[in-house]
């Protein structure tokens, strides 16, 4: 047994969710806590908040969950974003702002999510990186009750949650629109968890499509449910009328896709188990109603089929209506950024999609690498963006400007794309004739999608002022566009020291309390590794099913990052109906090649590590 760690004092920037009030460890003592180090931008820890929700709501009178938000993009790190953020998703516990990572670094996060729990005594006692912890978090929280039940160091009662005054708009962070026949807009009302239909002049509400509430609920308008709906497709005519429905919605935390009739508000679930996807890729069609999903962001009708924007797993996946089958487009679930062909390229957390007028190339925004990117001719393209840690406002040559976290785009029938650049609040305009990328419009609130009205306005989807914004007249024009150098960031995160040669990368996983690896259906380990710049390894990158590696670091190469992508299949054990259970980890380790570096890196897969 290692020596206990006392949990380092909260501290940071404001507590929100608390009625005002710091909230220290002595105000907890009694309660077992979950520290939570999120950001709002990662899909991850999108998944981690809705894995932490029942246990909330089954541990309330003796559980405290506290979001410590520690944030990646510049835009993370302004106090009102992230009171946004907290409202957007849902939270419903305190979060401390911990703008400058100080939390991060004393708890020793190093990886978006990080669980940390402390037990009734102010100790830490696990602690575990990833998504798909809540099984063992539970099975955790069982065994401290018991203990501390039984030493009398379990207080139960009321947590220092305070909920926030409820606002009153008519929309509520949306999320994207699609123009339907006739003018009017159908827009997800994200936060609000329905769809409203809206006048052609964006504001008048005609009908609202959900009941409100968050919920899977198929069924009429009224009582219908959805979780955070995000993407909308407008069905060509011929295939709703085989399909029964008109519109295709992205059911974001529902991980599911749901169709609409636009006659009756009808709602049915027309892909996906509900369950979040948790598997190994296959090229294969799968009954669409039988596969898993993972955050569905956005849909788009392209190369005769809906395309999905797999945000949860950094892929595409197609979904045919009339043959009710789904499968694989683009991607192989590592998160980085690499062309090629659509079955091995690498995308981050793809939100947003839209087709050329010719219906040749399919426009991503893939937010995580704040890249635009395109698929022409069963290829996938860069247009404008350099990776997973190098973002900022600068327009100018597409292979040197820079977009932050952009959500959405709009092709536009000059072949040009208008990008909802969502963290430096602007509209940007990438033109593929000139190569060159410009302003249109800013001191936007994270537009979130933009839409070409029949007439030929653009309206945004200003997500975080809660209503639809009409681009003024002229700005698409070249005079409109203003071209700007503002700040060029670069995700600084400390280096790993390592030495040039033989590096043994070490992952270490240890299953859940009452699971064990499973082999039933192959090896149940894989590890892939890569790098940037692919210079940095001279051996050791591509995929196993061992996860320990033998890597060679080539001396000539300074510093660069390991991308590093791990998984574990574990079941229950002992049990006579065994659930199965997918364990999976992205890493971007930054590495600086020094004399006297590391010649092991270990990293935690799933650190269960009890003290």
């Amino acid at each position: 047994m290692s020596a206990r760690v006392r949990a380092p004092e909260l501290r940071g920037r404001a507590w929100l969710n608390t009625g005002g009030k710091d909230v220290t460890l002595a105000d907890l003592r009694g309660r077992i806590t979950v520290l939570d180090f999120w950001t709002f931008c990662c899909i991850n820890c999108l998944h981690v908040l809705d894995e932490l929700r029942p246990l909330e709501e089954r541990y309330g009178d003796v559980l405290v969950v506290i979001g410590v938000h520690s944030p990646k993009f510049e835009h993370e790190k302004d106090a009102d974003a992230l009171a946004a953020a907290v409202e957007r998703y849902g939270v419903h516990h305190p979060v401390l702002d911990d703008p400058e990572l100080d939390m991060w670094q004393q708890y020793a996060a190093k990886a978006w999510p990080t669980l940390a729990v402390v037990d009734p005594e102010g100790y830490v006692v696990a602690t575990m990186a990833g998504e798909g912890h809540a099984e063992g978090l539970a099975k955790l929280i069982d065994e401290l009750i018991a203990t501390h039940e039984a030493k009398g160091t379990l207080h139960r009662g009321e947590g220092p949650y305070v909920p926030p005054a409820e606002p009153e708009t008519t929309l509520r962070f949306p999320g994207k629109a699609v123009v339907l026949d006739g003018g009017n807009l159908l827009v997800s009302d994200s936060a609000r968890h329905s769809l409203v239909e809206l006048a052609p002049d964006g504001e008048q509400v005609l009908r609202r499509i959900g009941s409100g509430a968050r919920g899977h609920a198929d069924g009429p308008a009224d009582t219908a449910t959805f979780a955070e709906p995000q993407g909308l497709c407008l069905l060509p005519e011929h295939v709703a009328e085989v399909a029964g429905y008109h519109v295709v919605v992205a059911d974001t935390v529902n991980h599911l896709l749901r169709g609409v009739r636009l006659d009756t508000g009808e709602v049915v679930t027309v892909t996906g188990t509900g369950r979040q996807w948790r598997s190994t890729v296959d090229d294969h069609a799968h009954d669409a109603t039988s596969v898993d999903l993972s955050s569905p962001w956005d849909v788009a009708w392209y190369d005769d089929r809906v395309v999905i924007a797999m945000a949860g797993i950094h892929q595409l996946w197609w979904f045919d209506p009339i043959k009710r089958t789904a499968g694989v487009y683009a991607g192989t679930t590592v998160e980085a950024l690499r062309d090629g062909p659509l079955p091995d390229v690498w995308m981050a957390q793809p939100s947003g999609l839209s087709v050329s007028v010719d219906g040749s190339r399919l426009w991503i925004a893939d937010s995580e690498t704040s890249a635009v990117r395109y698929v022409e001719d069963g290829v996938l393209h860069t247009a404008v963006g350099q990776g997973l840690f190098d973002f900022g406002h600068v327009d100018g040559p597409a292979e040197r400007a820079l977009l932050q976290h952009p959500l959405g785009v709009c092709a536009l029938p000059d072949g040009s794309v208008l990008v909802a650049d969502t963290y430096n609040g602007a509209v940007r305009r990438f033109d593929p004739a000139t190569g060159q990328v410009g302003t249109v419009a800013d001191g936007l609130a994270e537009p979130s999608d933009l839409v070409l009205t029949p007439g030929g306005d653009v309206l945004v989807v200003e997500s975080a002022a809660h209503r639809l914004t009409r681009l003024a007249p002229g700005a698409l024009t070249a005079a409109g566009a203003s071209t700007v150098d503002g700040p060029r960031h670069r995700l600084e995160r400390k280096p790993t020291d390592v030495a040039a040669g033989e590096l043994t990368l070490d992952v270490i996983f240890t299953p859940a309390p009452g699971q064990k690896l499973d082999e039933t259906y192959g090896p149940s380990t894989r590890l892939v590794v890569s790098a940037s710049p692919p210079e940095l390894l001279v051996e050791g990158a591509g995929t196993t099913t061992d996860l320990s590696r033998r890597l060679v670091v080539d001396g000539a190469v300074a510093q660069g990052v390991l991308q590093v992508t791990a998984q574990a299949a574990t079941c229950d054990a002992d049990v006579e109906h065994a659930a199965c259970h997918l364990t999976r980890q992205d890493w971007g380790v930054p590495v600086r090649v020094v004399a006297d570096g590391a010649r092991r890196l270990p990293l935690v897969l799933r650190g269960m590590d009890q003290g």
